[in-house]
């Protein structure tokens, strides 16, 4: 297989299986893409695709979500610590040092996490739409159109709750939903279909949710950093933007106009928009 198409793997980290996505020369610089709290991976193929002309790109699963394995124990497992730990994990197993990151939501938080607490594992952060902490509504709103999974009788009808639901990515083309559909649903015991993670991980999310607070890790954050805000986001407000440009690592803070939680950055525009936004961070564009 050619090193310039998407590969996937199945790695054994932490007692868990998994699931990752890798695009392009393992011999080039590291990117890892990390998805939002429901989603998976397959939600960066576009921009992997882009990255991976000039980098080694890894687009990871969560554990619970995707072809990923689900927990045993999801009340230890469904948490931000373990997700850190994992990526750590999953760091040391590809034997990365210097990593670019990418995180969309809980991804970036994520990325906020293992920036601040191991420094230098990670050279440069972007995160997209989310901050150290997120409002309560918002928070509301998650919980509310993902604690119960959907059903439906056919491919079509998931595709268009997913365009519905997921409205506040921004422009998309209709390969990018279709896309996302095939990848995010799996059939059940009785054929219907439904949205592919662990219904688990929303329990645990809705337990601990008021908990989950950053702002100590933020302020340790020294990598260079850009976040991306959708300009409609419910999640990462202007009040929230303007405290993350004022502490921690200070980053710029780039709006994508029409787009509300979280900007896909799966557009050819949306390229040439970030590209010249992630070369200061080290990115080969």
């Amino acid at each position: 297989m050619s090193l310039h198409s998407p590969r996937s793997r199945y790695l054994p980290l932490l007692g868990h299986e998994i699931h990752v996505m890798e695009w392009g020369d393992p011999a080039h610089p590291p990117v890892i893409c990390w998805h939002g709290l429901a989603r998976t991976g397959r939600d960066f193929d576009e921009l992997a695709e882009r990255l991976a002309k000039t980098h080694f790109v890894l687009c990871p699963d969560t554990i619970g979500r995707g072809l990923s394995s689900w927990s045993h124990d999801p009340q230890a497992d469904y948490r931000l610590s373990h997700y850190a730990d994992i990526a750590r994990a999953m760091m040391d197993l590809y034997g990365l040092r210097g990593t670019r990151w990418i995180g969309t939501s809980m991804g970036g938080q994520i990325g906020i996490t293992v920036a601040a607490q191991t420094p230098g594992r990670i050279a440069a952060l972007v995160v997209n739409d989310i901050g150290p902490d997120v409002p309560a509504p918002a928070l509301d709103r998650i919980v509310t159109y993902s604690s119960e999974l959907p059903t439906f009788d056919t491919v079509a009808g998931a595709e268009r709750w997913l365009r519905e639901v997921y409205a506040p990515f921004g422009p998309a083309d209709d390969p990018f939903w279709t896309r996302m559909t095939e990848t995010s649903v799996r059939r059940r015991d009785d054929g219907s279909l439904t949205i592919h993670y662990d219904p688990r991980l929303i329990e645990v999310f809705d337990a601990t949710r008021e908990t989950v607070d950053l702002r100590d890790l933020w302020a340790r954050v020294t990598a260079p950093t850009l976040v991306l805000r959708g300009a409609d986001s419910d999640l990462l407000t202007d009040d929230l933007a303007a405290e993350m440009a004022a502490t921690g690592p200070k980053p710029d803070i780039e709006v994508f106009e029409g787009c509300g939680h979280a900007p896909n950055l799966s557009l050819p525009a949306d390229w040439t928009r970030l590209a010249p936004l992630l070369r200061p961070l080290g990115f080969e564009t």
